[in-house]
Order: structure tokens, then C-alpha cells, then sequence
């Protein structure tokens, strides 16, 4: 098993992206801490994780309230005594719209998730990492940040910040042998879906998408998670500060 007696905490696990990774990084041997506002959602995905004979635990976490980010890592060693990889997975959109359409509600909510939330967490593992010679920090970013799209633009802008604090992330925790790397998925017939495409999910609104992607097709939770767990494992052990699209050749 490619990540035996490692123990991960992810964020946004009730769903999508995040319960796909949780799943995988379960199935390969780790233990998991599964992190979201929804707590049937995440209680779900824990229990499919046990029934399948795999280890893991629920605790219910804003990203972007401090308490909560503390008492998430802080069930990792309580329950596992150790911490050896985090997934930065929660994340969050205004609608597919014109830039001064956006609320300034949704401008916050959207730079909290997905920018504030890194922060909170990464001042939570880092100590932690330090103590135990080294971890692993995957940070889920997006294509929007390497080939931005009209109608996004503060979902792009944050996602931008997201890539480049990976970059920064990676160099100055390098001595400490802690890897910050992010994955830049295309988009996803997940929860989010009509957000980014501002308009029904239709087969007509889907095709047109998929139509920009040359591998001609949307990606999974699967792709996401498999992408997640090499540079989780210790086969990615030279690899850090890697913006990684996993997109069909979107952004090639």
C-alpha cells in the first residue's frame, strides 16, 4: 500500500473531489481525517471508507474560522498521533458572471475558502511537520488559474494565489523537508458544477465545455484522487512546488 501508516486530513471530504481522495488515500493504507460543514455528507463518506475496511474519522470544520482549523489537526494527533499529509480541498465559487456582478459576500466567501483557509491550516501542520522530519501540504487549486475563464474572475484570482503560494510554500519549507505541491483540475461534473458554468447543466451546456477539453471529456473525483495520491506518496518524494493540471489537456 502506497501510503501505509500515513495519516492525512482532508478538507472538503463530504463531497466531490475531496471524498474521492479520501476514499483512495483509504484504500492505499492511510488513515484519514475527513473534514466538512456537512456532517451527514462527511459522516458518509467515513462510514463507506470503514465499510470497505479502511481507517478514518469525521470532525465538522470551517476552513476559515481558526478554532475549527486547530481542533482538525488537532483530531489527527489526538486520534492518530501523528499528521504526514494535507489536502487543502475545500473550495468555493461565486457564480459564472460579470465581475461587478459579484457580491462583495461572495468575493469574501470565495477568497476565505480558498486562499484564508490554506493559511489557517498550514499555521496548524507546519509545527506539527517540523516535529516529525518532514509532510506533505497538496493544496487544490484549478485550471482557472492557468487559463482563466470570462464570467470567474475573483474565483481565478483566488485560485492564482493559490498557485503561487504553493511555489512560495515549497521553497521556504524545503529545509524543513515538508512538500507543497497543488493540482489544477479542470472542471468536474461535481456540486459546483452549474456555478462555474452559470447556466443550467444541460447535455447542450455540458458539450460545450467538454468541447474545450481535447481528451474530450470532464474530470472525475478518481482522476483528482489519483493525481493526489502519487504526490502524496513517497514515489513524489522529489517533487515540491509542482502546479499540477490535471485537465485533458486543457491548459496544454
Amino acid at each position: 500500500m502506497r501510503l501505509a501508516n500515513k495519516v492525512a486530513v482532508v478538507t472538503g471530504a463530504g463531497s466531490g473531489f475531496g471524498a474521492g481522495i479520501a476514499a483512495r488515500f483509504a484504500a492505499e493504507g492511510a488513515r484519514i481525517v475527513a473534514a466538512d460543514l456537512n456532517d451527514k455528507a462527511g459522516q458518509g463518506v467515513v462510514a463507506r471508507i470503514e465499510k470497505a475496511g479502511g481507517k478514518a474519522v469525521y470532525v465538522h470544520a470551517d476552513v476559515t474560522d481558526a478554532a475549527d482549523v486547530k481542533a482538525m489537526i488537532g483530531t489527527a494527533l489526538k486520534r492518530f498521533d501523528r499528521l504526514d499529509v494535507l489536502v487543502n480541498n475545500a473550495g468555493y465559487s461565486h457564480r459564472n458572471q460579470s465581475l461587478i456582478e459579484v457580491s462583495e459576500e461572495d468575493f469574501d466567501r470565495t477568497y476565505a475558502v480558498n486562499v484564508k483557509a490554506i493559511y489557517l491550516s498550514t499555521r496548524e501542520a507546519v509545527p506539527v511537520f517540523r516535529k516529525q522530519g518532514g509532510g506533505c501540504i497538496i493544496n487544490t487549486s484549478s485550471t482557472a488559474a492557468l487559463r482563466p475563464r470570462p464570467g470567474l474572475v475573483w474565483y481565478n484570482g483566488s485560485k492564482g494565489a493559490v498557485n503561487t503560494i504553493t511555489h512560495a510554500m515549497a521553497l521556504e519549507l524545503a529545509p524543513d523537508k515538508i512538500r507543497v505541491n497543488a493540482i489544477c483540475p479542470v472542471i468536474s461534473a461535481t456540486g459546483m458544477l452549474e456555478t462555474f458554468m452559470g447556466k443550467p447543466d444541460t447535455p447542450e451546456n455540458r458539450a460545450a465545455f467538454v468541447a474545450t477539453v481535447p481528451l474530450g471529456r470532464m474530470s472525475t473525483p478518481e482522476d483528482i484522487a489519483n493525481a493526489a495520491l502519487y504526490l502524496a506518496s513517497d514515489e513524489a518524494e522529489f517533487l515540491t512546488g509542482v502546479c499540477l493540471p490535471v485537465d485533458g489537456g486543457r491548459t496544454a
